[in-house]
């Protein structure tokens, strides 16, 4: 890595660390595909986080350079992972992490324990997706799970799903981050209930040639759009669109299709590594 992408990396974590948000609002960074680190209340949680070059020696190159490194990342309180596809549980990120923030616990569907072990993840600090029960942490953030299919629901003997997303409440915010999946029966009535005030979304979708190829896809932008709305999300955000060429989708087409179909609907579209800071109604009233 050159040094003007270093010293990028540097920066970029150091803004993370130095943010502070009121009550009512959130700080969400954007890393690529769907990886994004969310602030709020002293608390930094990286969801999926894939910076490292790994799929590079393996598989398709990324079509741009991570907005970070491995080695960039510290001060982060908790990691979460929706599912073990190489672009989400990273093994060329997660040793890193683990290493740099040691007491850091991780969540992961079942499936992903092993593997994290492998990455030598201690075993303690790995807590299994349930998404029978709500899991509080830091005595501030509640985290639900939500089942994903990918492009199926997939259980194993104990009824864990193989991938899932997760609703986050934090700072008087509620954050829905889908991880990989279509919409389901029964999926847009769960999500409805916990009124979320921002759906992080994948758009790039589907098809018969990616899958014959082992690409396992998700809903399109239409489907990510029409779901966004009918779970009164207030502000949408795409993910999973952009690091690899043979199966991305122009963002563009998610926000035109709001524009014309819903056009009091809020989306956002986040460039690479930036902060955006999302504030809810919750910011102008007296915290609890």
């Amino acid at each position: 890595m050159n040094e003007h992408n270093r010293r990028r990396g540097a920066a970029l974590i150091n803004e993370v660390n130095q943010t502070e948000v009121p009550y009512g609002t959130l700080a969400i960074w954007f890393l690529g595909q769907e990886s994004v680190i969310i602030k709020g209340d002293g608390v930094t949680v990286y969801i999926d986080p894939y910076v490292s070059d790994y799929l590079d020696k393996n598989g398709p190159e990324r079509s741009y350079p991570a907005p970070i490194v491995p080695e960039d990342i510290v001060g982060a309180d908790l990691c979460l992972i929706t599912h073990e596809h190489e672009d989400h549980m990273d093994a060329g990120t997660l040793p890193a992490f683990h290493k740099q923030n040691s007491k850091a616990p991780f969540m992961a569907p079942a499936c992903c324990k092993g593997p994290l072990i492998t990455m030598g993840v201690k075993e303690p600090l790995i807590l299994v997706a349930d998404d029978s029960r709500e899991t509080e942490l830091f005595s501030k953030l509640q985290i639900s799970v939500i089942p994903a299919a990918h492009e199926q629901l997939e259980q194993d003997a104990e009824g864990h799903y193989r991938s899932v997303g997760y609703v986050l409440k934090l700072n008087g915010v509620t954050l829905y981050h889908a991880g990989d999946t279509v919409v389901y029966p029964g999926l847009i009535e769960r999500l409805r209930a916990f009124k979320p005030d921002v759906a992080m979304l994948p758009i790039n979708g589907r098809d018969f040639f990616r899958r014959e190829r082992g690409i396992v896809g998700n809903m399109n932008y239409r489907e990510a759009a029409e779901l966004a709305v009918s779970i009164g999300a207030e502000t949408a955000i795409p993910l999973h669109y952009d690091v690899f060429a043979g199966n991305a989708e122009k963002p563009g087409y998610f926000v035109d299709y709001m524009y014309e179909h819903f056009p009091e609907q809020k989306v956002h579209v986040m460039a690479r590594g930036e902060r955006f800071v999302y504030v809810s109604g919750q910011a102008f009233m007296n915290r609890p």
